[in-house]
C-alpha cells in the first residue's frame, strides 16, 4: 500500500429530486404497481412493469428524513423539506425527524410526508386517490399496530386499490436466487438500525426462529464519531455524522480475525502503509495582519460607508411604515370630522383605541416621529456630501464619523468597535510576514488507523460499545441449534448476506471463518453476497409485482381491509407470517354460574323484608 494517503471529504450536497412525468405505459392498459422500498435509511420508489418503456430501476432514492422550519420573521409560514430537498443534513441536524423507531414506522404523519414526496415527484395525481397498486416493504415480524396504521394511511388517505407487504431481505433473497440455488437458506440482513438472522425453509420464512440484533450502520457511525472526537478534541464540531458515514462506506473494512488484525496495527510499518489521512477543510489565512496603515484606514472607511448605507435604509423603511400608519389615522380623523360616527367607532375598535383624544395623541406623536425621521435622512445626506467633498486622504487623523453624526449611527458603529480598534503608530515600522509555526493542512487531518476496523466490528462484538447483546456469529449459532442436524446442513448451504451494512470488504470472509469454527469437521457450507445489497430489495419487490400483477395472491384489497381490519396480511413467498389478533372469549353464563349471584343479591336485601 502507498504511504501517506490523504483523502478529502466530499461533503456532497443532495440534489433536489425533479418532478418526473410518468410515461403512458404506466397507465395503459391498466395502472401498473408502484414499488416502494420503505427503509429506515433510504426510501426507493419506482414502477413495476414488463414494458421496456418503463425503467426497471428505482426512479427516486432519498433519505427517510424530514425537517420542518419554524418560518421566517417576515410572516412566512413553516416550510417542510423531505429527503434530497434538505440539501445537507448537518445544518439541520437538530430539526431532522424520521418516521422510524429502529426499523418500524411509528410516526405516521412523517410517513405521510414521505409518501406525498414520492407521489408528487413521480407525477402521480394524488388529489383524491392514487389508483396504482402499492408494493411496500416492512420490517421482519412487523407489529400489527404498525401495519394497521400503514394500511389505514394507504386506504383511507390515498384510496389505493390494493396493497402488498413484503420483507425487504426476503425480496433480495429471491431476486438473487439462481437456478441451482435451494429454496432454503439462512438470510443475514444488516441495515441502518438492525441486523436480522432469518431462516428460510422450503421457500417460506420461519418466523418463530428469527432473531434480531439492535445494531447497524447508525450505531457504527455514532461509535466512530465518538472515537474520533475523543482522539481529536480540537476538531469536535468538524467530526460530523455525515463524514463518519462517508468514512464507513469508503475506508472501513471487516477484519477476518480481529485480535490478529490489531496485532498487525501495532507494527509502525504496517500502520504507515495502511493508515488513511482524512483532510478536513481549513483556511490558509494567517493569524497575523500584514496590512499597512493606509490599507487599514481605507478598510475602516469602507465599513463606515456600509454602516451609513444600512442606517439610511432602515430610516427609509421606518419612515414608510410610519407614514402609512399616519395616513390611516388621518383617514379615521376625517371620518369624525365628516360626522360618520358609526364608521369612526368601528375604525377605533380596529385600531384598539378608546376615544378621539387617544386618536389625536397618536396622530401628534406619529407626525412628530415622521418629521424627525425626515430631518435625520436629510442631515445624513448632507453629512455624506460633506464627507465626499471635504475628504482628504493625505490626512488620516480626521474624524471619520463627522461632527454631526446621529446617535443611531454612533450606536451602530460602537457595535463594530473591535473591528476598528487599531492603534495609530507614531512611527511607521516595517511589517514582516508572519510565518506559520506548523503545517495547517496536517493539523486538520484525521489519522484513521484501528478505527477503520473498530467501528464495523460492533456487529460481531456489541460489547465494544457496551451493548449486552449477541453478535452475528453467536446469533447464527443459536438459530442453527434450534433445528435438527439435517436441516442445519440445508440452511448453511445457502447463507445469504444482504443489506447496506454488509458492503464492508472482508465481511464474507469473516462469516465463512465463523461458520468454519462452529460447523462440524469437514462439513460443507456456502456464503453468498447479494449482487447489489442496497437495491436488491427493490429489484426483488419489482420482480414479484410483475409476476403477480394479475393474480390475487399476496394482494390486500380494500374489501379485505374493511372486512378483516388494517392488520390483515395476505401471505406470499416474501412476506411475513400473518398472526391474527386473538381476543379471549368470555365464558357463557350458565344457570349454575348465575345461582350464587342470586343468593348474594338476596342476602344483601332489606333486613325487614328478609324477616
Amino acid at each position: 500500500a502507498a504511504t501517506s494517503r490523504v483523502f478529502a471529504f466530499r461533503d456532497a450536497r443532495w440534489a433536489p429530486d425533479p418532478v418526473l412525468e410518468p410515461s403512458a405505459a404506466v397507465r395503459t392498459p391498466q395502472p401498473v404497481p408502484l414499488v416502494i422500498d420503505n427503509g429506515s435509511f433510504q426510501t426507493r420508489a419506482g414502477w413495476a412493469s414488463a414494458d421496456p418503456a418503463v425503467p426497471a430501476e428505482p426512479l427516486l432514492r432519498f433519505r427517510s428524513l424530514a425537517a420542518r422550519s419554524r418560518g421566517a420573521r417576515g410572516g412566512a409560514g413553516a416550510e417542510t423539506q423531505v429527503g434530497n430537498d434538505l440539501g445537507s443534513p448537518e445544518p439541520l441536524r437538530w430539526l431532522l425527524r424520521s418516521p422510524f423507531d429502529r426499523n418500524v414506522p411509528v410516526q405516521l404523519e412523517l410517513q405521510e410526508l414521505l409518501l406525498d414526496h414520492v407521489f408528487q415527484r413521480l407525477g402521480v395525481a394524488s388529489q383524491g386517490c392514487v389508483d396504482h397498486p402499492i408494493v411496500l416493504t416492512e420490517a421482519v415480524c412487523n407489529p400489527l399496530y404498525s401495519r394497521q396504521m400503514m394500511s389505514e394511511l394507504l386506504f383511507e388517505c390515498y384510496q389505493v386499490p390494493k396493497v402488498s407487504y413484503g420483507v425487504d431481505s426476503l425480496y433480495s433473497f429471491y431476486h438473487n436466487r439462481r437456478q441451482n440455488w435451494p429454496c432454503s437458506g439462512l438470510v443475514i440482513s444488516s441495515g441502518y438500525q438492525c441486523t436480522h438472522v432469518l431462516p428460510v425453509l422450503e421457500g417460506r420464512l420461519d418466523a418463530k426462529n428469527c432473531k434480531r440484533i439492535n445494531l447497524g450502520g447508525c450505531q457504527a457511525a455514532v461509535y466512530l464519531q465518538r472515537l474520533l472526537q475523543l482522539k481529536y478534541p480540537g476538531h469536535f464540531a468538524a467530526i460530523t455524522l455525515s463524514r463518519m458515514e462517508e468514512i464507513l462506506h469508503e475506508h472501513s473494512y471487516i477484519a477476518e480475525d480481529y485480535i490478529e488484525e490489531l496485532q498487525k496495527w501495532r507494527s509502525p510499518e504496517y500502520y504507515e502503509n495502511n493508515m488513511h489521512k482524512m483532510q478536513l477543510p481549513f483556511s490558509n489565512k494567517l493569524l497575523g495582519s500584514t496590512l499597512t496603515s493606509e490599507e487599514k484606514q481605507e478598510r475602516r472607511q469602507q465599513q463606515l460607508r456600509r454602516l451609513q448605507e444600512l442606517n439610511a435604509r432602515r430610516r427609509e423603511e421606518k419612515l414608510q411604515l410610519d407614514q402609512e400608519r399616519l395616513d390611516r389615522l388621518l383617514y379615521v380623523q376625517e371620518l369624525l370630522e365628516d360626522g360618520q360616527m358609526d364608521q369612526f367607532h368601528k375604525a377605533l375598535v380596529e385600531l384598539n383605541m378608546d376615544s378621539a383624544e387617544e386618536l389625536q395623541s397618536y396622530i401628534s406623536k406619529l407626525s412628530l416621529s415622521v418629521e424627525q425621521t425626515k430631518q435625520k435622512i436629510l442631515q445624513a445626506e448632507v453629512n455624506i456630501e460633506v464627507d465626499v467633498v471635504d475628504s482628504k486622504p493625505e490626512t488620516p487623523d480626521l474624524d471619520p464619523l463627522g461632527s454631526e453624526q446621529s446617535l443611531e449611527d454612533v450606536e451602530s458603529i460602537n457595535e463594530f468597535e473591535p473591528l476598528f480598534a487599531e492603534e495609530q503608530p507614531e512611527v511607521e515600522k516595517p511589517v514582516a510576514a508572519v510565518q506559520p509555526v506548523f503545517n495547517l493542512a496536517e493539523y486538520h487531518q484525521l489519522f484513521l488507523g484501528t478505527e477503520r476496523i473498530r467501528a464495523p466490528e460492533i456487529v460481531f462484538q456489541p460489547s465494544l460499545i457496551g451493548e449486552d447483546q449477541a453478535g452475528i456469529a453467536e446469533t447464527m449459532q443459536y438459530v442453527l441449534e434450534r433445528y435438527p442436524k439435517e436441516q442445519q446442513a440445508i440452511l448453511v448451504q445457502n447463507v445469504f448476506l444482504t443489506g447496506g451494512n454488509t458492503m464492508y470488504p472482508g465481511l464474507k470472509a469473516r462469516v465463512q471463518k465463523e461458520l468454519l469454527e462452529m460447523r462440524p469437521f469437514q462439513s460443507s457450507f456456502q456464503v453468498h453476497l447479494a449482487s447489489s445489497p442496497v437495491l436488491d430489495a427493490w429489484y426483488g419487490a419489482r420482480d414479484w409485482a410483475v409476476e403477480y400483477m394479475t393474480r390475487e395472491e399476496g394482494w390486500i384489497t380494500r374489501k379485505d381491509y374493511e372486512e378483516k381490519g388494517g392488520e390483515y396480511l395476505k401471505e406470499h413467498g416474501a412476506s411475513n407470517v400473518y398472526v391474527p389478533i386473538r381476543l379471549p372469549k368470555q365464558a357463557p353464563r350458565t344457570a349454575e354460574a348465575l345461582a350464587p349471584s342470586r343468593v348474594l343479591a338476596s342476602s344483601t336485601g332489606n333486613p325487614c323484608e328478609q324477616a
